[in-house]
C-alpha cells in the first residue's frame, strides 16, 4: 500500500493538472514557430496543390502509426484520404476498413475542428482506429470504451524487454480525469485563436501531454493523442495544419519523444502550486518547428523545380536526362543532395558508362547542370541555380 501512495508520476502531484512554463524559455521558440508557420503559408500559396496537401496528411497518418511500429498500406490510406477530403485521383487504389477509419479520423479532426470534443467523439475515433477489432468476437482490446481495471503502463522497445516510461492514472479516477481534460479543451478562453490567455501552440503542447498521460484506452492512445494534437493545431491555425506533418518529426526522433515524456512524468517540478512542464513545451515546439522547416524545404524544392523546367522545358533532352534531372531536383536530404556522379547517373538512367559520360557533358553544355568542386573520378554534378 505504501508503494501506491508514494508520488512517482506527474498525475499524483497535488498540483496536477495545473501546468505552468517559463516564458523566458518558451517565448523565443513560440515567436519562431509562428514566424515560420507564416512563411510556410505564404510559400504554399505560390505552389498551392491539393496533391501536396494530400501527401502531407498521408505522411502524418503513416508516421503516427509507424511510431507504434505499425506499417500501413500507403496507397490504400492515400485513396481513403482523397475520398474523404474530396480530392480527385486519377487511379484510386482499393481501400480497406482500416484505411477508411484512419482517413475518417483525420478528416474529422481537420474539417470538424470547430466542433467540441466529447467522449463520444473520442470513442468514435477509437472505433475508426480499430474497425476490425470492433467486429471480432475474439477481440483483445475494448473498442470504443475506456480501458479496464488493469494498470496501464506506457512502454516502448522490444516486447521481451520493454522500457516503462510511466504509468497512467488508475481506472477508478479515469472518468473524472477525462471530464476535467475535456472541459479544459473546450473552454472558450483556451480554444479561441483570438484569445490572449493561452497561445494555441502551447495549448496543443499541453493537450498532448495531458491526454497521453491519461492513456484512457487499452490501445491506440498514441495515435489518438496525435490526432487530438492535430485538432488543437487546426483550431489555432486552420491554414497551415495541412502543410506540415508533426508526426513525421516525432517519428524521426522517437527516442527523444519517449525520453521527454518519461522525464516530464517523473521530474516535473511544483512551482507555487503548479507543475512546471517547460522542458516538454520546449521539446514540443522544437519538434513542431522541425516539421514546419521540413515542409518549407519541400515547397522550396517544388518551386525550384517549377522554375527550372520553365527555363529548360523546351531544351532538347532525352528521356533519361529528364529522369535524372527530376531526381536531382526532387533530391532533398535523402536523395542526391550532394550532386550526382557519372556512376550514379549510369545507374539511375540505366545506360552504359559511355552514354552516361556523353549525357552529362551534354547537360553541362546546355547549362542544365554544372560541375561541383573536385575532379577526376570524384566529379559530381548539380542542377544549375
Amino acid at each position: 500500500m505504501e508503494q501506491t501512495l508514494k508520488q512517482t508520476w506527474i498525475w499524483q502531484s497535488t498540483a496536477w493538472p495545473n501546468f505552468c512554463w517559463q516564458a523566458s524559455s518558451v517565448q523565443p521558440l513560440l515567436r519562431e514557430c509562428h514566424k515560420r508557420m507564416g512563411t510556410l503559408t505564404g510559400k504554399a500559396s505560390l505552389s498551392s496543390s491539393e496533391q501536396a496537401s494530400l501527401d502531407t496528411l498521408l505522411g502524418n497518418i503513416l508516421a503516427s502509426s509507424a511510431i507504434e511500429n505499425e506499417k500501413l498500406n500507403a496507397a490504400s490510406v492515400r485513396s481513403s484520404l482523397a475520398k474523404h477530403l474530396c480530392i480527385s485521383e486519377v487511379t484510386p487504389y482499393p481501400t480497406s476498413e482500416r484505411s477508411e477509419g484512419l482517413a475518417e479520423m483525420m478528416a474529422d479532426a481537420l474539417q470538424q475542428h470547430k466542433q467540441p470534443l466529447t467522449m463520444e467523439r473520442l470513442y468514435q475515433w477509437h472505433r475508426w482506429i480499430f474497425p476490425e477489432a470492433s467486429q471480432s468476437t475474439f477481440q483483445t482490446i475494448r473498442v470504443g470504451e475506456l480501458r479496464g481495471n488493469e494498470p496501464m503502463q506506457v512502454v516502448s522497445g522490444r516486447l521481451d524487454k520493454p522500457t516503462v516510461h510511466f504509468e497512467a492514472p488508475s481506472r477508478e479516477i479515469l472518468e473524472n480525469e477525462l471530464e476535467g481534460f475535456i472541459n479544459w479543451f473546450n473552454s472558450p478562453e483556451h480554444n479561441d485563436k483570438n484569445s490572449q490567455t493561452l497561445d494555441p501552440l502551447v495549448r496543443a503542447a499541453i493537450a498532448h501531454l495531458w491526454f497521453i498521460t491519461l492513456h484512457p484506452f487499452d490501445d491506440g492512445n498514441g495515435r489518438l493523442t496525435r490526432a487530438l494534437t492535430d485538432l488543437a493545431l487546426a483550431q489555432g491555425d486552420e491554414q497551415s495544419i495541412r502543410l506540415f506533418a508533426m508526426s513525421g518529426a516525432i517519428l524521426d526522433n522517437r527516442k527523444g519523444y519517449y525520453d521527454i515524456l518519461e522525464h516530464t512524468q517523473k521530474h516535473a517540478q511544483e512551482v507555487e502550486g503548479k507543475l512546471d512542464v517547460t522542458p516538454w513545451v520546449e521539446w514540443f515546439l522544437g519538434t513542431l518547428l522541425t516539421s514546419v522547416e521540413s515542409a518549407i524545404a519541400t515547397i522550396d524544392r517544388t518551386l525550384a523545380k517549377t522554375a527550372f523546367w520553365q527555363r529548360y522545358n523546351d531544351t532538347s533532352l532525352s528521356a533519361e536526362q529528364r529522369k535524372v534531372l527530376n531526381r536531382l531536383l526532387d533530391a532533398g536530404p535523402t536523395g542526391f543532395e550532394n550532386g550526382i556522379s557519372a556512376a550514379q547517373y549510369q545507374k539511375v538512367a540505366k545506360v552504359s558508362k559511355a552514354t552516361a559520360t556523353r549525357h552529362l557533358a551534354d547537360l553541362v553544355a546546355k547549362g542544365c547542370i554544372e560541375k561541383m568542386p573536385g575532379g577526376g573520378r570524384s566529379t559530381r554534378y548539380s542542377t544549375s541555380a
